[in-house]
């Protein structure tokens, strides 16, 4: 499959991290821990970023048919009982597209992409997909700099198109204009393989011990996943989460490395683009995980945008692809991971002319 139009959009306001600590918003040791110099803070609502990122990228893509719209989301989408994957096609004027909402919390985007791809491969009669995510963690539902631990959240929206690629050739064998030129159009980026794993018996970390209610912050004015994570360390212990994590990490890697028909030590494997997680959660949790099954340069982003909810992974695509990074031949390991919690690994490249 090809991925094209890769495009994230990022409120212009920023809030430094000293700012928040001088604001009394965040200790200056866990600002340090986390790592990240500023986060991005929108005055526009999620699925109006979405919409932002979403006609970029179409326009990046070029002319074709877009049976498809998915939409990912970890925060609240500004109505309840609403779609928002109905409205950014109707915005986007994709009116005949079927709209689908992805609901996997941070790692929806790359879920959304893994469905795309099921669905264009099953009905090839669609003809492309486009896949959104958007999120916007403002009060007084949700305290960006502290509400969890070992990351903060950024707002912003992302947005790319997927598409098939001629298999022979890595290129695509549909006309039209643009990076994308439609369906089967060349495309920013090949993807090679894609993986996903989850660990069930982790949902208790974003549950805690809280009883079901009947309405959304019922219990808690605000989100406050580190009442729930201090409820699960007390009743399973640490060990149980980072045995059960550092297993996942690492059989999703192997898994999407041996669909692509790739070794880990291939000197073509260039780079591994982590999640947007604090600079502490990537060194204990991540960066040693990686480094055992491969040498392949790793890059933790997120510095100047935070987490971005369930936009992690198209934003590290949108990087890769608009900073260049890949030579052709060479490819690069992107990884997510959510609540649930699952983890997927997307395997790309630059698409490659035949010969």
């Amino acid at each position: 499959m090809g991925l094209s139009g890769l495009s994230t959009w990022i409120p212009p306001e920023r809030q430094s991290a000293r700012e928040a600590v001088e604001l009394g918003l965040i200790e200056e040791e866990t600002a340090e821990e986390l790592g990240y110099d500023r986060l991005p803070v929108a005055d526009v609502s999620a699925p109006e970023m979405a919409v932002l990122a979403g006609r970029a990228a179409l326009e990046a893509a070029g002319e074709g048919p877009t049976g498809l719209v998915l939409h990912s989301w970890m925060h609240y989408q500004g109505h309840d009982l609403w779609s928002a994957p109905h409205y950014i096609a109707d915005q986007l004027g994709l009116g005949d597209a079927v709209p689908l909402g992805i609901q996997q919390v941070c790692n929806g985007g790359a879920a959304a992409v893994e469905t795309a791809i099921a669905r264009l491969l099953a009905e090839p009669a669609l003809g492309r997909a486009l896949v959104t995510t958007a999120d916007r963690f403002a009060e007084p539902g949700f305290d960006r700099w502290r509400g969890d631990y070992g990351i903060a959240y950024g707002d912003g929206a992302t947005a790319l198109v997927v598409h098939p690629l001629d298999r022979d050739t890595g290129t695509g064998s549909g006309t039209g204009s643009g990076t994308g030129e439609g369906a089967g159009g060349s495309a920013d980026l090949a993807l090679y393989a894609i993986a996903t794993v989850a660990a069930p018996a982790l949902e208790r970390m974003h549950r805690g011990g809280d009883p079901f209610s009947a309405a959304a912050r019922s219990i808690s004015s605000r989100v406050d996943l580190r009442r729930t994570k201090k409820a699960f360390l007390a009743a399973e212990g640490m060990e149980a989460f980072t045995r059960a994590s550092g297993e996942r990490l690492r059989r999703v890697v192997r898994t999407c490395l041996a669909d692509a028909g790739l070794d880990a030590a291939d000197p073509r494997l260039r780079y591994a683009v982590m999640p947007r997680l604090g600079r502490k959660t990537i060194d204990l949790a991540y960066r040693p995980a990686i480094s055992e099954l491969t040498p392949a340069e790793i890059l933790a982003t997120g510095r100047e945008t935070g987490h971005l909810g369930a936009g992690d992974a198209a934003a590290g695509l949108a990087e890769l692809h608009h900073d260049k990074m890949l030579e052709p031949g060479e490819r690069a390991l992107v990884i997510s991971a959510g609540a649930g919690f699952t983890w997927s690994c997307l395997l790309v490249g630059k698409a490659e002319p035949a010969g």
